[in-house]
């Protein structure tokens, strides 16, 4: 699996070639704070939204969550369903949280 830095990530999105961001936490934490240009679809979801997503089976897409073990989960699955570049965002909003923006609201 590749990973992503939040570093790398917040270089990205500045210079404006953010990828494709997937953020698959719960509406609970969406709602206290994510991303901007994030797309939400929640962990459980994602499997019956397969076929939604298939244009961007060949797209760069990052997989956003808390800690980074529910998005290294999702991107694997994603994988396995012939997306080609998927890339798993390492320590997730709390590395974003921890690193990039302090106020940054996750539990």
């Amino acid at each position: 699996m590749q990973d992503i830095t939040v570093q790398e990530l917040k270089e990205r999105m500045d210079a404006g070639t953010a990828p494709i961001m997937i953020d698959v936490r719960e509406p609970f934490e969406w709602d206290m704070n994510h991303l901007d240009g994030v797309q939400k679809i929640s962990m459980g979801d994602i499997p019956a939204k397969v076929s939604d997503l298939a244009d961007w089976k060949d797209k760069e897409l990052v997989i956003v969550c808390r800690s980074g073990g529910r998005s290294g989960r999702i991107s694997e699955f994603l994988r396995q369903e012939g997306f080609s570049n998927i890339r798993n965002l390492t320590g997730g909003m709390l590395a974003w949280k921890r690193d990039i923006d302090s106020s940054f609201n996750v539990e």
